[in-house]
């Protein structure tokens, strides 16, 4: 959503920002809605057919058959309903339709064929509003992807207003008074109690045995509509998760309408009353069956009021172990030897090897981190170690003789520059020289048994500086900069030589990818020469990205461009001085942490462009490309670091 304040400089909002989707899983998209306008409505009827611009696509794709479908008219901002996807979502089923003069094809490709499931009075804007208003990210413009809750919700409320179709045969009098609902009571309104006398008594309203017989099938058709609602949101549960995409999209270019069938005229909007009649005169199956109805509305009441009353307690239920999860973390900080658990020390450092990665740090969409934990995404084990002594999100992390380095970062408003190494041998901290300057948002890594730490900012300035830890000093030393300011930045060593990839100047990010030959804008750090060079730049801008090294080459994976996250891949090869786009992730991550381990690159966690922090794990493998894994072994992480310990 549109915040004035930057999420860079807040990360507890750092995904609250405006955007075009939900990027919801498929398991949890509940339904999706569509537009239309007045002159697109009658198309969409008549070829039962739906759609929505391409960038749409990467949710219209996950709609399977049976999926709820609602349909919102821009002009007279009311949504109709219920209607059910009849395919899945494809595009260009129809690539001619909605075309307007000068087009060559549909500007609505994303589509869906959809029909009816139940016919209902529409609803005003006002009326659903409050059913989505968490899908509402400006006054009157929202997000079209529906979880099962809202999905429902909205079936409930449509459904309090069915009414039966065209093609049924028409009982005027009998229809409004034996199935009219009213919606503020949820009560059968029966109205003009004389009503059955003067279809008695009147030759032109009299019915034959045929027509009996079609008022019971018309009547047992709306009970049976009624009592389905019950059922539809188990009829709405699919299947994996979504991509995203770098397209943006404009709402007010919609202009679709809902669902493939001539929409009857609803019932008349004539005053309700409820009747206190005898229900005598009416024939005694439609008595049995205006009973029934009365019952099964008191039991929906009921059921209702206790489904309310349990979200209540599970509401307070998660709220009391975010708390709990707050107070472990605060007594994990201030006395990290009284929480740790004897059960997971390290006794040796035989399993921090070259098939483990440890993780550090960061955020776990409710909490921020001080853990220090090893995982094996071989055996999907996952060990605490001993934690570090305060919460650390964007800050680097390094390897010097078999000891893990963290250093600078951030934690809610307080820029750090403290310095800490873990001895995984003894389970121990060790406390080390401070930087130069506070810094977060920094990057580490190892050279010639040396520490460098590359660019990063305070708040207020960043840096193109560089810091040199040489453990026989114990200091902090002033290295030569970086050619430009870099905040965010990816960097690591490959070869013998430093590489620092894109990052934020403070006015733009930069598609630099930080290389060793003299070409376009990046930068590459030799050592012997003890000077940074410019070389090839990446084809896409980048912060908050990971950078990894693996089999000569170096692969900067999804970070943002500075509107969205992205899933994408670079790969940039040394011995020929170029890049070129790789497979992407099946996921579009920042803040993301990866590692290479036995020719394998793993992502874990990051940040979905929501609110949404990631669980999942991603393998590339030469060869084979990217997989979602079935690992299990590390929960939602993101602005954490990682790291493996290379064998001496």
């Amino acid at each position: 959503m549109n915040r004035s304040e930057d999420p860079r400089k807040n990360p507890s909002r750092m995904w609250e920002k405006k955007r075009t989707f939900r990027n919801l899983p498929r398991d949890q998209l509940g339904g999706v809605i569509f537009g239309c306008t007045n002159d697109t409505k009658r198309e969409c009827l008549e070829k039962q057919l739906v759609g929505l611009p391409s960038a749409h696509f990467i949710y219209v794709k996950n709609v399977n058959p049976g999926l709820p479908v609602f349909l919102f008219n821009y002009d007279d901002k009311k949504l109709h309903g219920i209607f059910e996807a009849a395919s899945s979502g494809q595009m260009q089923i129809n690539p001619y339709a909605w075309k307007k003069d000068g087009d060559e094809r549909t500007r609505f490709p994303a589509q869906v064929q959809i029909r009816v499931r139940l016919h209902c009075v529409p609803l005003l804007e006002d009326t659903f509003r409050p059913i989505i208003k968490d899908n509402y990210f400006e006054q009157h413009h929202f997000w079209f992807e529906l979880d099962h809750t809202q999905s429902s919700k909205l079936i409930s409320q449509l459904s309090s207003l069915a009414y039966a179709p065209s093609s049924t045969p028409h009982y005027p009098a009998l229809r409004r008074s034996i199935i009219q609902t009213s919606p503020a009571n949820n009560k059968i309104a029966v109205n003009r109690c004389s009503e059955p006398q003067n279809l008695k008594n009147k030759p032109s309203s009299s019915i034959d045995s045929q027509g009996a017989l079609d008022e019971k099938n018309f009547i047992y058709m709306k009970l049976k509509e009624i009592t389905l609602d019950s059922e539809w949101p188990a009829l709405s549960r699919n299947g994996h998760a979504v991509e995203n995409t770098n397209e943006g999209i404009s709402y007010n270019d919609v202009s679709i309408d809902q669902g493939g069938f001539m929409e009857p005229q609803p019932p008349g909007e004539e005053k309700n009353k409820e009747g206190n009649c005898d229900l005598a005169g009416y024939p005694p199956f439609v008595a049995q069956l205006l009973k029934e109805v009365k019952e099964l509305n008191a039991f929906k009441e009921q059921h209702t009021q206790k489904m309310t009353g349990l979200e209540k307690k599970l509401a307070n239920a998660q709220e009391e172990i975010k708390l709990l999860k707050g107070r472990c973390l605060m007594l994990e900080a201030t006395n990290p030897s009284r929480t740790h658990d004897s059960e997971n020390v390290v006794e040796s450092d035989d399993i921090v090897c070259d098939e483990s990665i440890i993780l550090a740090g960061g955020f776990d969409g409710n909490n921020w981190l001080s853990a220090l934990d090893l995982y094996s995404p071989l055996t999907d084990i996952f060990k605490p170690l001993r934690p570090m002594s305060s919460f650390r999100s964007y800050f680097a992390i390094a390897n010097l003789s078999r000891e893990v380095y963290v250093f600078g970062g951030k934690f809610k408003k307080l820029w750090d520059n403290t310095v800490e190494s873990y001895n995984p041998a003894n389970d121990m901290w060790t406390a080390h020289s401070n930087l130069k300057k506070r810094n977060s948002n920094l990057s580490g890594a190892t050279l010639k048994e040396k520490i460098f730490a590359m660019g990063g900012g305070n708040g207020t300035e960043y840096f193109a500086e560089v810091e040199m830890y040489d453990p026989q000093v114990g200091q902090w030393i002033p290295s030569r900069s970086m050619r430009q300011k870099r905040f965010s930045l990816a960097a690591t060593e490959l070869n013998g030589a430093l590489y620092a990839v894109g990052g934020f100047d403070g006015d733009k990010y930069l598609a630099i990818f930080l290389i060793s030959y003299h070409l376009r804008t990046a930068e590459r750090f030799d050592p012997r020469e003890h000077a940074w060079t410019k070389i090839e730049s990446m084809s896409t801008k980048r912060a908050y990205h990971a950078l990894v090294p693996m089999g000569g080459k170096l692969y900067a994976l999804g970070g943002s461009d500075g509107s969205q996250m992205m899933p994408s891949v670079e790969i940039y090869d040394p011995r020929r001085g170029t890049w070129m786009i790789g497979e992407p992730m099946n996921y579009s991550r920042g803040y993301v942490t990866a590692s290479a381990l036995k020719e394998s690159i793993y992502v874990i966690g990051g940040a979905q462009s929501d609110k949404e922090v990631l669980d999942t794990i991603e393998r590339y493998k030469e060869g084979t490309g990217w997989e979602i894994t079935n690992l299990s072994g590390v929960r939602k992480r993101c602005l954490s670091s990682a790291i493996v310990l290379e064998e001496d």
